[in-house]
């Protein structure tokens, strides 16, 4: 049995017990005036503490025991921070006192704690060592604790580092910690904040192991050979890799490169720790390893996906009995890369390097001064951290100080991130004064927009530099760098910061676009992220493999009866969509987002909890919005679905009183996370080509209501019909195609006659 124990719950729970008189007071806020405001050091930006991601905060201040206990009884946290005194002037962090009882006695404090146990507890209190072994011994799995007296301000970075972890990813509290303790060194220790990292946060707690019980028949083989031969061989590349810190540009010494290298290490630790094997097939060695192989070994490629849904892909050669069970291959992988190796170094020539000019963009780290630091790392680790970089939920790099991995902006990094780390940075200090330390930088490819908006904008207000080097409206002048008193033109960083989506990009057959569509091609649209929007590509909508290939005269191109994204199919054996329960159907869709590494989108409730997406005050009702979606030909069709009055107003969402606005949109980008996908493994699609010019083109769909058949409105040429929105849109007119309306019309009944005096037929109005 595996001896991991962590954070696991999926949403960690936290009880903050805060205490002393100035426990529950606030920063000021940022344009607060009189002799604080002129002084030109920034004060240090305190995070506050708060839910964010899986963290669930709680917090008690000042409490009496009775208070604590029922605390633990209601909330029942795992995760325990037990803060000292917060003493007037903000420098340092006191003793144990709530209200006025003195709770510094281990015996006295231990007491209180009462089970469920919680799987941490962090005490932030100086000379904690004794009451932190009194935590311990009572069976909390691991304890942090403060050896010596320290400042409030390193308390806070380690704190902020700590919690942005947990908050970011399922994590292991020793993977958590060494992060976190990498962050203090990296800023605090080697800034020269703390004099010494024996000065620093410690762990009591053991180290998790990964135990991997090989089968029956292979434990004889194990006994006698070499203790030093793995089970399994990775293949994989080393790649140099630039990392751009938050700070001030100086010598790379052995604590910065050690503490990042440490850090970086941790982060892929925790992802790989909670990563899962998703498939595996048979490949071959590569070209070189193939004679080395000793006998009975074999090769497969593994892929992988890690706890925060990236996707990595490994080359493993092992015993068959290894690579043939997925748990046990899984636990050997995860023991190679974890126990048995240091995925991330420092290059062989960096340390003792000076580095001078600092790199500035407001795209990384919202403008504030960064240096490069290189780092040599696996492929796979690489390919996992360009992945982390552009999700904007993701803390764990912004602890590290990375704004930027190798030309991809970390984008959860925000200006008080940059005012926590830069405040540590000691030539800050000497600089701010003279204008040139960190906070003055401006990127260079600012400087023209510099001079051109100082023309255009002549009248605007002046706006002011902010304590990272971005500017802020709503301040009084400070005085500044003479190279930016002309600036008058507003820039706003996040406005400029690129917003994080994948980057990926599909080739596709361009082919023109369709007549009925031309008038739209100039409308924007924002990316999918599977597969380009239809209105920008000529891809057919054609999923299913039946549709028909002929092309009318009016579609003078050629139509590709192709997938618009191949897909592999799912291979379940559910029921077709038309007679498929919506219970069968939602697990089938929960099972795939698994399979294909979408964890996040399945909730940890099951199917009572699925999907947690709620529109118009109700569950999304997946299961209408599939069926109403490929009964008209599905996703890719183009303009043929109206999402509001076709779509909408068949789901459980809808509401006779319904006042939404924009729930089109907000339906395609629903089906597009959960459904997409699904549909494009899947032959649910029923769509039928055009029965007026025999090609399955993107267009205006409509539907018969007489024969059920599907036409292009624009291939309808007959004087008198209305606006495609008439028949789309909900309670419409019913669309009958030409061949219903002439049949019908050859149904009809003769007039009736009536005979007037003898003399022929008086002819009588009808309705037709």
């Amino acid at each position: 049995m595996s001896q991991i124990q962590s954070l696991s719950r999926q949403s960690c729970v936290l009880l903050a017990v805060l205490c002393g008189k100035h426990a529950d007071k606030r920063a000021p806020p940022p344009g607060r005036s009189g002799p604080e405001a002129k002084r030109l050091r920034p004060s240090y930006p305190f995070p506050e503490l708060s839910s964010s991601g899986r963290l669930e905060v709680h917090t008690l201040i000042n409490p009496t025991p009775e208070q604590f206990l029922e605390a633990q009884r209601v909330v029942q946290p795992n995760f325990f921070y037990i803060q000292g005194q917060q003493l007037e002037d903000e420098k340092e962090i006191g003793s144990l006192v709530w209200g006025d009882a003195d709770m510094s006695d281990p015996q006295s404090f231990i007491c209180l704690i009462s089970p469920p146990f919680p799987t941490i507890v962090y005490l932030e209190v100086p000379i904690g060592e004794k009451l932190a072994q009194a935590v311990h011994s009572k069976g909390i799995p691991y304890v942090i604790y403060w050896r010596n007296s320290f400042s409030s301000y390193a308390a806070s970075h380690f704190r902020n580092a700590l919690l942005s972890v947990v908050q970011s990813s399922v994590s292991h509290t020793w993977d958590s910690f060494q992060l976190a303790h990498a962050s203090f060194r990296l800023y605090c220790v080697r800034n020269n904040h703390v004099q010494s990292v024996k000065l620093g946060p410690r762990l009591l707690g053991d180290a998790p192991k990964i135990n991997v019980v090989p089968p029956e028949n292979e434990m004889a083989e194990e006994e006698g050979s070499s203790e030093g031969s793995p089970a399994i061989k990775i293949y994989d590349d080393d790649i140099n890799m630039k990392f751009l810190l938050c700070g001030v540009p100086g010598t790379l010494d052995p604590c910065l490169l050690g503490s990042l290298e440490d850090g970086l290490n941790a982060l892929l630790n925790i992802e790989m720790r909670g990563s899962k094997l998703q498939n595996r097939i048979s490949a071959s060695p590569p070209p070189l390893e193939a004679a080395s192989l000793p006998r009975g070994m074999v090769t497969m490629r593994c892929d992988i996906t890690t706890c925060s849904s990236s996707h990595v892909s490994l080359l493993v050669s092992g015993s068959a009995q290894t690579c043939f069970d997925d748990q046990l291959l899984e636990s050997h992988i995860k023991n190679e890369l974890i126990e048995k190796s240091q995925l991330v170094r420092a290059l062989p020539n960096s340390e003792d390097k000076s580095l001078t000019e600092p790199f500035t963009s407001m795209s990384t780290a919202c403008g504030a001064s960064t240096f490069e630091v290189w780092m040599t790392l696996p492929k796979w680790a690489s390919q996992v951290l360009k992945h982390l970089a552009p999700e904007i939920s993701y803390r764990s790099l912004v602890a590290l100080g990375v704004g930027c991995v190798n030309a991809t902006p970390v984008a959860s990094f925000d200006r008080q991130d940059a005012d926590r780390l830069l405040f540590f940075c000691t030539s800050q200090r000497k600089d701010l004064a003279s204008g040139s330390g960190p906070y003055f930088h401006l990127p260079r490819w600012s400087a023209s927009l510099t001079k051109d908006r100082a023309k255009t904008g002549s009248e605007s207000k002046p706006n002011l530099l902010g304590v990272n080097g971005t500017l802020e409206d709503k301040k009084p002048p400070v005085a500044g760098p003479s190279s930016l008193t002309s600036f008058k033109g507003k820039l706003k960083p996040a406005t400029m910061r690129p917003i994080p989506h994948s980057r990926q990009q599909q080739m596709h057959p361009f082919m023109g676009f369709p007549e009925a569509n031309a008038h739209e091609t100039s409308q924007a649209k924002p990316n999918l992220p599977v597969a380009p929007p239809v209105k920008h590509s000529s891809v057919p909508a054609a999923t299913a493999a039946h549709r028909k290939s002929t092309s009318g005269p009016s579609h003078a191109q050629s139509i590709i009866q192709l997938n618009p994204l191949p897909m592999k199919k799912h291979g379940c054996d559910r029921l077709p969509i038309q007679v498929c329960s919506e219970e069968d159907f939602l697990k089938d869709v929960m099972q795939f987002l698994i399979q294909r590494g979408h964890n996040r989108l399945v909730p940890h409730g099951g199917l009572a909890e699925f999907p947690d997406a709620v529109l118009n005050a109700k569950r999304l009702d997946l299961y209408n919005l599939y069926k109403e979606v490929v009964s008209r030909g599905g996703f890719y069709v183009g303009n043929g679905i109206n999402w509001k009055g076709q779509v909408f107003s068949k789901m459980r969402n809808h509401t006779v009183t319904n006042r939404m606005t924009g729930v089109g949109n907000t339906l395609k980008r629903h089906y597009e996370t959960y459904l997409l996908e699904y549909e494009l493994s899947h032959d649910d699609v029923d769509g039928e080509c055009c029965l007026l010019c025999h090609s399955s083109a993107p267009g205006d769909w409509v539907n018969c209501g007489l024969c059920g058949e599907w036409a292009h409105f624009g291939c309808d040429r007959r004087q008198g019909l209305g606006t495609f929105k008439d028949y789309a849109k909900t309670d419409g007119l019913e669309y009958i195609c030409p061949h219903c309306s002439l049949a019908n019309y050859k149904k009809k009944p003769p007039a009736p006659q009536k005979v007037a005096n003898g003399f022929g037929p008086v002819p009588v109005s009808r309705n037709v």
